[in-house]
């Protein structure tokens, strides 16, 4: 037993049964971390798992929600510019209704002139030589100059 006491108290076998003990405190904290690690990656996992559901279920309706707004914008645009033509549309009949302005469009586009009075229209010498290079518009046919004044009339416009 001397032997066996000797042995169990001799600093080489402290040493080793330190060394032991220790090395199975650290391989059980290993344990326990990669158990807790692997309970934390599983609550990560579930938790990524419910954004990215949260995010894949309101994806569309944020889409939807925000071209709506986008619409909704374009049609106040819309409805400001109906708006201000009606406006103009009121005033344009306002002034319509004013019977010296309704006299000076009718004399200013259709040359009305009153009883007594003279009409002239002034001819551009530069327009006038343009449209009578093609044989002017009495050896024309009728249709011919109605189709000339439809031309000129949309050339206005633009």
């Amino acid at each position: 037993m001397a032997a066996k006491d000797r042995d169990r108290f001799s600093t080489a076998t402290r040493i080793r049964l330190i060394g032991e003990q220790t090395a199975a405190r650290v391989y059980r904290s290993q344990t326990k971390r990669q158990a807790r690690r692997s309970r934390l990656t599983g609550r990560a996992a579930l938790l990524a798992l419910v954004v990215c559901s949260l995010v894949v279920a309101l994806a569309y309706p944020m889409r939807q929600y925000v071209s709506q707004r986008a619409e909704i914008a374009d049609l106040q645009q819309e409805q400001d510019k109906a708006r201000e033509r009606v406006e103009q549309l009121r005033d344009m009949k306002a002034r319509w209704q004013d019977d010296a302005y309704a006299e000076q469009e009718i004399r200013r586009r259709l040359h009305y002139v009153m009883p007594g009075e003279t009409g002239y229209i002034v001819i551009d010498p530069d327009q006038a030589g343009t449209s009578r290079t093609d044989h002017g518009a009495a050896d024309r046919p009728w249709y011919s100059n109605v189709w000339d004044g439809v031309d000129k009339a949309d050339a206005a416009d633009r």
